[in-house]
């Protein structure tokens, strides 16, 4: 055994404990799926990926599978502990022993040194050094409080390494302090650690020990949540909430350098505030992190609760590289050296380069470099994976869904990339783990598409006449997009100088593979004579340009038709040449979108040949149409949550909405709205159908007049789609009308049930909410034995994994009738079948010259072969009645009562009974007479 001084915790060395780990080969508790996705039995507690390797532990189960996610073997996290090893695991089990489960709360493969370190609570906590490529060869184990001591403190761990004389790895531990410890257990009251890695380092593996030594970083006060770690070259970065008041919160930075050794490498603290781009900061909160390759500068982007609650959640992007100008040590909240009085600094406010995305409920995130580009794969807390491109200049593409739960399951604070392929993110949910592509450029069918895309991943690769991953485009031609985010894949402008002579000037935004560089030309061409003058500068990739033939351009314009060609690949663009000068009016959206397309100058509210002008057509939107419409307003929509799939007849009121012609919804930060046209307009409501989106979450609405401009401002909130797992009753009569309920989630979104005998049917819903939905089921030919449910949303037919069997109609057959007071108690029999007809599924009345009594029901009573309802006409003179009407679902049966046969067969059973038994007596007595006879014989 080894101690050291400081408050190092004396450790003990395990036995390994039997059955700790128990070898399961197989499948237990795993479905690998089809699509790239796996489902565990059990929880995800943690998950890391190593090479071509990822491990995964949940609740109770330890999984290495490779990087495709197929199972290699899993371990049970099971292990024995008796009665007494609660304060010290070295003893040897001798009476009681109880089975108890191993919370993973660290996993760090160690690449280096081919091994997987595993750290979580039995009851105490406990180590395991495990092979990297054979989880079940268990290396070491040990109690020792490595990480936190309970299953629920927000921590985090991660390797680094420091300079000494050679360079060494240590676990870093960043542990929220526990509410509820166990107080026989050894535990660490410091927040940040260092740990050795191996047995060769002073003091032996999992050893805080530093020359002798032990230093920690501690809290001045308060109990921060850490959040995430890593380490860039030799600099260490921790980032932590640290609650400052019951609602307020701080998000802190911790710096850190990897130095000679662990006291100087704890001793170098810095810190600083990441603040909002408000100035605030009190009470926004991180929820999750992810660093950006490449740099300087070192740029990092967090996922924000911008109010500590989980919907109005933001994604922000910071240079956070380390500030050394100020003292070491002498953070506000955090210190190595935490002695009485000490000298402390107010930290650096880093204020964010840019608000990236705003998105609800965005839980994780993860950053990788494409190029010139940044791209981002977002998660989101009803089960989204969102991909965000960024360019060199902080702007954003259009975000794209690349996953989409059907239900709201939360996807894991922590996402990987598939360090194999570098293809595939792997999108872990609650029990579940998908590996999903970064992108699918094959979807792009045409050159245009695979630009407007806006992927960096892809490329149109020539040769194959696809859109690809570059690396899929060997020895071939190709063009992507360019560095920089653009509007459009070809832009032109015409320019005058002082001689009146005209240019036309194309430029492309693209990037391109040197094959297609060095193969780039420009054809221009109009359909009654030569356009460009033989004075026309060559082609240079990526520009063109055009000196006009011809000083003047008539006046209804000049259609031109421009070739490119890169490689094989041609592109072609349609222009419209004018006469600047002659586009002129009021300064209306109207002309200044016509100057825009005809590739002059807008400057000065004036078309014009100048340069310089605004570049971006956008400008036109914020100006007035110049044409006299009523401004709409919009007071509703009906519905205004809906599925992802949509809705149709959807119902918007408001005030001056005449000329309204179309209705448009976009998400925030969305480039690409969508339009639905309008009818049944009347001026106070219209009806539209709201579209399908790939996104979850609140969009804004606003509708659109004849001149193109959008007014007012509502929302339509998307959500999951309807699911359904059950139908109460199972089964219907043939006839059909049965009210049976569909039972799951966001049924309130189904607009029908269809079933699979009859497609074309649609059946209305008669009561619908959340996890309910009532309908009446279709009639069925005597083919029919069972049928299919789909469930109708908008313009989708969903599956139900229910079945409803189809039986014959019930038969009824009698009714007798008892005067019990002033009520008359009546019995209907039916014969027995496998429709299971509850009481409330009839209405029954009691007919007596010509009019009609109900009959309330009372009781259902069954025997092998008939089925008994009881119900009773109440206050009624009536004791007996002509016949009764039955009513199920949209059939009526008429009853008649008890024939005399009927009536008197039980009496006549009786005394056919009596005359029989009477008959065999008789029998009897006599032969006893004859044989008394023969014996006095």
């Amino acid at each position: 055994m080894k101690s050291a001084s400081g408050g190092v915790l004396r450790r003990h060395k395990m036995i390994l404990l039997p059955g700790l780990l128990l070898l399961l080969w197989g499948e237990p508790g795993r479905c690998l799926e089809e699509n790239g996705g796996v489902t565990f039995d059990g929880d995800i507690r943690h998950f890391a990926a190593a090479t071509n390797t990822v491990y995964v532990a949940t609740e109770e189960m330890l999984y290495q599978l490779n990087h495709d996610l197929s199972l290699v073997q899993s371990l049970t996290l099971r292990g024995v502990l008796t009665g007494g090893q609660q304060k010290n695991f070295t003893r040897v089990a001798e009476t009681e022993e109880r089975n108890a489960t191993l919370r993973v709360n660290i996993l760090l493969p160690l690449v280096q040194d081919q091994s997987l370190i595993s750290c979580g609570v039995i009851d105490c906590v406990y180590c395991e050094v495990l092979d990297l490529k054979n989880i079940s060869n268990v290396r070491y184990n040990e109690s020792i409080p490595v990480g936190p001591p309970c299953t629920s403190s927000a921590s985090v761990s991660f390797l680094v390494d420091v300079e000494q004389q050679k360079t060494e790895t240590f676990i870093l531990t960043a542990t929220q302090q526990c509410k509820h410890k166990k107080s026989s257990c050894p535990v660490l009251d410091g927040a940040v650690y260092l740990h050795n890695t191996n047995h060769n380092q002073e003091g032996g593996i999992f050893s805080l020990i530093d020359k002798f030594t032990t230093s920690t970083i501690k809290q001045s006060e308060g109990n921060a949540e850490f959040v995430d770690g890593f380490q860039i070259d030799l600099n260490i970065y921790i980032f932590s909430n640290l609650p400052s008041s019951e609602k307020n919160n701080k998000v802190r930075l911790i710096w850190l350098v990897g130095k000679n050794n662990k006291r100087d490498t704890l001793g170098s603290l810095r810190g600083a505030t990441l603040s909002l781009s408000d100035g605030g900061g009190e009470g926004s909160k991180l929820l999750a992190s992810a660093r950006i390759p490449g740099g300087p500068p070192v740029l990092w982007s967090g996922v924000f609760s911008v109010d500590g609650g989980p919907s109005n959640t933001q994604l922000l992007l910071f240079d956070i590289s380390p500030d050394l100008s100020g003292d070491a040590d002498a953070d506000p909240d955090f210190c190595s050296v935490c002695s009485p009085g000490r000298t402390t600094q107010t930290p650096k406010s880093l204020k964010p380069k840019a608000v990236l995305f705003r998105q609800s409920y965005m839980t994780s995130v993860l950053a990788v470099r494409q190029k010139a580009w940044m791209v981002f794969f977002i998660g989101t807390g009803d089960g989204q994976l969102i991909k965000l491109a960024v360019d060199k200049n902080y702007q954003t593409t259009c975000p794209r869904v690349l996953y989409r739960a059907n239900d709201d399951r939360q996807v894991f604070p922590k996402m990987l990339l598939d360090q194999v392929d570098l293809k595939h993110v792997y999108l872990p949910f609650q029990n579940q783990m998908k590996r999903v592509p970064v992108s699918n450029c094959s979807s792009h069918t045409s050159v245009q598409d695979c630009w407007s895309a806006q992927d960096p991943y892809c490329v149109w690769c020539g040769s194959r006449r696809s859109c690809t991953f570059e690396d899929e485009c060997q020895d071939s031609d190709w063009i992507s997009i360019p560095e920089d985010s653009q509007p459009k894949m070809v832009s032109y402008k015409v320019a005058k100088d002082g001689s009146g002579q005209i240019t036309l000037d194309i430029q492309t935004h693209l990037t391109a593979g040197q094959k297609a560089r060095s193969n780039f030309a420009c054809q221009f061409s109009i359909s009654s004579s030569e356009l460009c003058s033989p004075q026309s500068p060559r082609p240079q990739f990526p520009k063109c340009s055009c000196i006009l033939s011809k000083s003047v351009l008539p006046a209804e314009g000049l259609p031109v038709t421009v070739k490119l060609r890169l490689g094989t690949t041609e592109l072609r663009e349609q222009l419209k040449l004018s006469n600047c000068s002659d586009i002129k009016g009021p300064p209306t959206s109207v002309l200044c979108r016509q100057c825009f397309e005809a590739g002059c100058s807008w400057s000065r509210n004036v078309c014009s040949w100048e340069k310089g002008g605004v570049e971006d057509d956008n400008v036109c939107q914020t100006m007035e149409s110049g044409l006299n419409f009523f401004k709409p307003e919009i007071s509703s929509i009906t519905p205004s949550v809906v599925s992802f799939y949509g809705r149709n007849h959807a119902v918007l009121s408001g005030f001056n909405l005449s000329d309204v012609t179309r209705v448009r919804i976009q998400a925030d930060m969305d480039c690409t709205p969508q339009e639905s046209p309008v009818w049944n307009n009347v001026g106070v409501n219209l009806t539209f159908h709201i579209p399908s989106t790939d996104n979850k979450g609140t969009v804004k609405v606003c509708v659109l007049l004849p001149d193109g401009s959008c007014h007012s401002n509502a929302k339509i909130t998307y959500r999951s789609s309807p699911s359904c797992t059950a139908i109460v009753p199972s089964c219907s009569w043939i006839s059909g009308r049965r009210k049976v309920t569909l039972m799951g989630s966001h049924l309130e979104f189904g607009e029908g049930v269809v079933h699979s005998h009859d497609l074309q049917e649609v059946r209305a819903a008669r009561n619908i909410n959340y996890q309910n939905l009532t309908y009446d089921t279709p009639a069925a030919d005597e083919k029919v034995s069972s049928s299919t449910v789909f469930l109708r949303v908008a313009n989708e037919t969903l599956p139900c994994p229910t079945i409803i069997k189809y039986y014959p109609d019930p038969e009824f057959t009698t009714f007798t009738s008892t005067r019990t007071g002033d009520d008359v108690r009546v019995t209907i029999q039916k014969k027995a079948d496998k429709l299971e007809m509850s009481m409330a599924e009839l209405s029954v009345w009691g007919v007596e010259e010509g009019k009609q009594y109900p009959c309330i029901m009372k009781a259902k009573e069954s025997s092998n072969e008939t089925d008994f309802f009881i119900c009773e006409i109440q206050r009624t003179p009536n004791a007996k009645f002509q016949h009764l009407k039955v009513t199920y679902g949209d059939r009526t049966v008429t009853l008649g009562p008890p024939s005399l046969l009927h009536q008197i067969l039980p009496t006549l059973l009786v005394l056919l009974i009596l005359c029989i038994t009477f008959g065999l007596v008789m029998i009897c007595l006599w032969q006893k007479r004859l044989t008394a006879e023969k014996n006095r014989l």
